[in-house]
């Protein structure tokens, strides 16, 4: 598909009012997302698990307006509070798609999302806000088309969350979700994320992640900001041709149930993230002391005991920490006894692979 199937030609339906609600999760990537050209088409593919308990809901209720707005006309609250301060991005997001949802300045929205992780835990909540948004909008589009099929709504969804954060766009759908051009997976696109298509051995079906709370804090250096860096980056083709390559690699692992290789994937792939950092231009680090000490314990635990745990990393200090669900309660007990005390007032969260996005 191309930009121009998500242009409607015509809406056959007049819709008032309504209010619509959905449930969107977060995602962790295994293969990394880093560096974007125009219109957040990415520099690479990636892939990601769907995660299950840290997510987002959003309900908007629209109202339509006696005649088209000059402006978009909208209202946003976080936990029940006006928070203005977040308005620009939804403003900007508003203007990357209103060419694709032509309707958005005839209605004044109430958007009213919440968050089941706390609020500034450290956890990147765009990717799980922007979907979720982004399908709430698609709910009001299909009340004006109901010719819109369930395929193509999932698309479209993923496709504009995307153009409010690039990672978005694999919140939608689950367990394992693959976004960018690839020579070896069927149906992937620049333009949305696409369910994994290859076969998955049972041991990767229900993979737990704790995320580990490092730091709670706002990172020194925007992951907008370090996407712009990957431009002159000196090591960004290699880097691009080593994610291809990677993603290749997990096709493979994913069906033979190979946790050696998963867990040797996914840990390159964290840290050759965090080196692009450290050698842009301006560089930058985002681990902190006990980011590090923490992938040091892993080391030396998975040495000492053999089992299938291993970490990852996104944009930032905190640390996620992966293992089949087969070895979750000694994994577990290792957390809380050896790891918790590096984190953040001791907090982290168990989550696991989930299936994606749910209309409430």
């Amino acid at each position: 598909m191309t930009e121009a199937d998500f242009v409607p030609s015509r809406y056959p339906n007049d819709v008032d009012s309504g209010k619509t609600s959905w449930k969107s999760p977060s995602n962790i990537a295994l293969v990394k997302y880093w560096g974007k050209r125009e219109h957040q088409i990415p520099a690479n593919p990636s892939i990601s698990f769907t995660l299950d308990v840290c997510a987002t809901t959003t309900s908007v209720s629209y109202t339509k307006l006696g005649e088209g707005a000059s402006d978009f006309s909208f209202d946003f609250r976080f936990g029940g509070r006006p928070k203005d301060e977040f308005k620009p991005k939804i403003r900007t997001f508003f203007a990357r798609v209103e060419k694709y949802l032509p309707f958005l300045r005839q209605y004044h929205l109430l958007i009213e999302s919440s968050n089941s992780f706390p609020h500034s835990s450290g956890i990147a909540s765009s990717a799980s806000s922007m979907s979720a948004l982004a399908l709430c909008l698609m709910d009001l589009e299909k009340q004006l088309d109901p010719s819109i099929d369930d395929g193509f709504f999932i698309k479209k969804a993923s496709f504009l969350a995307r153009l409010g954060s690039g990672s978005a766009c694999r919140s939608v759908q689950g367990p394992i979700v693959e976004w960018g051009d690839h020579d070896e997976m069927a149906h992937s696109s620049n333009l949305y994320g696409v369910p994994f298509s290859g076969e998955v051995h049972s041991v990767f079906k229900n993979y737990q992640d704790t995320v580990l709370l490092v730091d709670k804090g706002e990172k020194q250096v925007s992951s907008t900001v370090g996407h712009g860096l990957m431009k002159d980056h000196p090591f960004a083709l290699r880097r691009f041709e080593q994610a291809h390559h990677n993603l290749g690699r997990l096709k493979s692992i994913f069906a033979e149930g190979d946790l050696d290789g998963f867990m040797a994937v996914v840990e390159s792939e964290a840290l050759t993230l965090h080196a692009m950092m450290m050698t842009s231009m301006p560089y930058f680090i985002l681990m902190r002391p006990n980011t590090l000490e923490i992938v040091n314990r892993i080391w030396d635990f998975r040495r000492a005991t053999g089992l299938n745990v291993c970490f990852t990393l996104d944009a930032g200090a905190n640390v996620h920490v992966l293992y089949p669900e087969h070895e979750k309660a000694q994994i577990e007990r290792f957390i809380k006894d050896e790891l918790a005390v590096f984190c953040q007032n001791g907090q982290y969260i168990q989550d696991s692979v989930g299936l994606g996005a749910q209309r409430l």
